[in-house]
Order: C-alpha cells, then structure tokens, then sequence
C-alpha cells in the first residue's frame, strides 16, 4: 500500500499537488531521483522529472546518497543543510536518492504549463445555508 504526495511544479513556478494512491503510485516505485517519468499518471500530457522528495518523517532525500536507506551523512552544503558556516560540516540523516515505500512526499518539474483549473464552487453547500 504505497500513497504519495505528489508535488509539481511547471516552468513559470506554478505548482500543484497530486495524491497517488497504491496501483497508481507503483510506476514511481525504484526510480531514483533525476529521471523522468510519463505524466500521465497524474492526468498531464508530457513528462515529469523527478527533483527530490521526503519520508514520512520528513528526512529528506538527497541525489548524491544511492539505494533507498537512511543513512547518517557529513555535510558542508547542499540538501538537508542550512546555516552552515564557512568549513564547518555536519552530520545529517539523509534518505538516498531511490524511491522506495517509505518515501511520503515526491517533488517533479513538469516540462510544459500547468493548466489552470478554474475555481470550484459548491452550490450545493451554499443552497444549504440559506435553508437553515
């Protein structure tokens, strides 16, 4: 039972976020973080690259880590690491760069423009508060 977070995001900056739910989520399983994938999983015609992603505890994913472990890893810049000074250097819990189950949330660029979607009203609900 896989369940991800999808989080895209277009040329221009616009982004959108997806939930893909167990056989739809399977695709993204085992590829690692620089690839591309076929859009069509989320409903987008085009290709989705994969750009970085997180855990459900929210350790963060990082492209120069291989496999999908968690791995305690020394830092002096980069993903994962802020405030760092000049020569100093961390040791950081960082997620590899595989998408495996555990992986919560995955980031990707979209090689085109995201459609906008035109704002949903629910005439429904509010036809109901002028009931009561």
């Amino acid at each position: 039972m896989t369940n991800f977070k999808l989080t895209i995001s277009d040329i221009k900056g616009k982004s959108i976020t997806k939930e893909l739910k167990d056989s739809d989520a399977n695709p993204l399983l085992g590829l690692q973080l620089g690839n591309e994938t076929d859009a069509t999983i989320v409903g987008l015609t085009g290709k989705l690259k994969l750009t970085g992603g997180s855990d459900k505890s929210g350790v963060p994913m990082r492209n120069d880590i291989h496999g999908a472990a968690r791995n305690q890893v020394l830092l002096s810049k980069g993903v994962g690491l802020q405030d760092a000074e000049i020569g100093q250097r961390k040791r950081k819990l960082m997620r590899g760069n595989t998408i495996s189950e555990e992986i919560y949330q995955v980031n990707c660029r979209f090689d085109g423009e995201l459609p906008v979607e035109a704002p949903v009203e629910n005439t429904e609900e509010k036809s109901e508060d002028k009931k009561e």
